[in-house]
C-alpha cells in the first residue's frame, strides 16, 4: 500500500495518475483539514472533497473544486437574498455540505462522516482527514488574522501576509485509522501541495512524525525556481521563513524526506534530488509522474 499526503491540488493531479496504475485498493490519502470551514450552516471540507470526488469521477478537473457540470441555482439565490457567501458552492456540492455538517452535529467523528461519504460515492481508495479535532489555517495581515479560504478566495491572495498560524481549541491529533494507514504501507508520498497550508498541517498532528520516522518517504515539489505551479505557496513560505523553491520546500519538510523530487525544468539544485517532468497538464502526464514515484517506492 501507498499511502499520499494530500491538499489542494497537487497532490490531486497525482493520484489522477496513480488511480490508473494502481490497484486503487492499495491507495491511502491523509488529507489536510486545516481549510475546513463552516458557510452557509454547512461544513466545506475542501481538499477532502477534492479528493473524494477525484476517486469517485466526478471531480471538476478544469478547476479542480466541486462536481462535474454542477449547478448553482442556490449559491446564485442567496447572492440575490444578500446572503454573503464567498465561496461560490454547487447545488450537488452544497448537498455534500450540508450531510456533512448534520452528522457533525449528530457526534460523529470526521473520519467516520468521510468513510460514510465515500462509501456513498463508491470509492475504493481510503481517504482519512488529517485529525477528528478542528484545526484553522489563518492567515496574519495588516488586516489582522483571517481564515485562509478568505485570504485566498475573498481576498484572491492579493493581501500582504505577516504570519501563517494554526489555530484550534485542542492541539490535533492524528487518528488511529491514519496512524495504521501510514504504518501498514510500503512507502509514503508526500505530494506537490502547498507545504505551508497542505502539508504542514499533517505534520503538525501529534503521532504523525513518529510514524513517518519509521517510514520511506518520497516529496514532489510542488516549484519550478522561485514560483508554484499554482496557488499562493510561495508568499506562505516566505512568511514562515521559507525559500519559495524546491531547496525551500525540502528544508521545510527536513529529515523526514528519503527521495526529493523535482521538476526537470527546476533551476534549483536540491542535493541528491531526482528529477521528472512534474507539470501535470493532462492526465497522461499525471500517469507518467505516478509510474515513476511508484516505480522509486520499490527501491527502498
Amino acid at each position: 500500500m501507498i499511502t499520499f499526503l494530500s491538499g489542494g491540488t497537487g497532490t490531486p493531479k497525482l493520484l489522477r495518475g496513480a488511480i490508473r496504475v494502481m490497484d486503487r485498493h492499495e491507495i491511502a490519502v491523509v488529507v489536510n483539514t486545516a481549510e475546513d470551514i463552516w458557510i452557509s450552516g454547512n461544513h466545506i471540507s475542501p481538499d477532502l472533497d477534492t479528493v473524494m470526488y477525484l476517486c469517485a469521477g466526478v471531480l471538476n478537473t478544469d478547476t479542480w473544486w466541486g462536481m462535474r457540470d454542477d449547478t448553482f441555482v442556490t449559491h446564485d439565490d442567496l447572492q440575490r437574498l444578500g446572503i454573503d457567501e464567498f465561496i461560490a458552492i454547487g447545488d450537488r456540492d452544497r448537498a455534500v455540505h450540508i450531510a456533512r455538517g448534520e452528522l457533525l452535529r449528530d457526534g460523529m467523528r470526521l473520519t467516520n462522516v468521510t468513510k460514510a461519504l465515500c462509501d456513498r460515492f463508491g470509492v475504493r481508495e481510503t481517504v482519512l482527514p488529517m485529525t477528528d479535532t478542528e484545526v484553522t489555517t489563518q492567515v496574519v495581515t495588516d488586516l489582522g488574522p483571517i481564515h485562509f479560504q478568505e485570504y485566498w478566495v475573498r481576498g484572491k491572495g492579493t493581501l500582504g501576509i505577516r504570519e501563517v498560524v494554526r489555530t484550534f481549541a485542542e492541539p490535533p491529533v492524528a487518528p488511529e485509522e491514519v496512524l495504521q494507514a501510514i504504518e501498514g504501507s510500503d512507502a509514503v508520498v508526500i505530494g506537490p501541495s502547498n507545504p505551508i497550508t497542505s502539508i504542514l498541517p499533517i505534520l503538525e498532528c501529534e503521532g504523525i512524525r513518529e510514524v513517518l520516522a519509521e517510514k520511506s518517504v518520497i516529496a514532489v515539489s510542488p516549484f519550478i525556481g522561485d514560483a508554484p505551479v499554482s496557488g499562493p505557496a510561495a508568499a506562505l513560505m516566505r512568511a514562515r521563513g521559507f525559500a519559495p523553491s524546491s531547496q525551500g520546500t525540502a528544508d521545510c519538510y527536513g529529515d523526514l524526506v528519503d527521495l526529493f523530487i523535482q521538476d526537470i525544468r527546476d533551476p534549483v539544485r536540491v542535493k541528491e534530488a531526482v528529477r521528472y517532468d512534474t507539470l501535470m497538464t493532462d492526465e497522461e502526464k499525471s500517469i507518467a509522474l505516478a509510474e515513476e514515484v511508484l516505480r522509486r517506492t520499490g527501491e527502498f
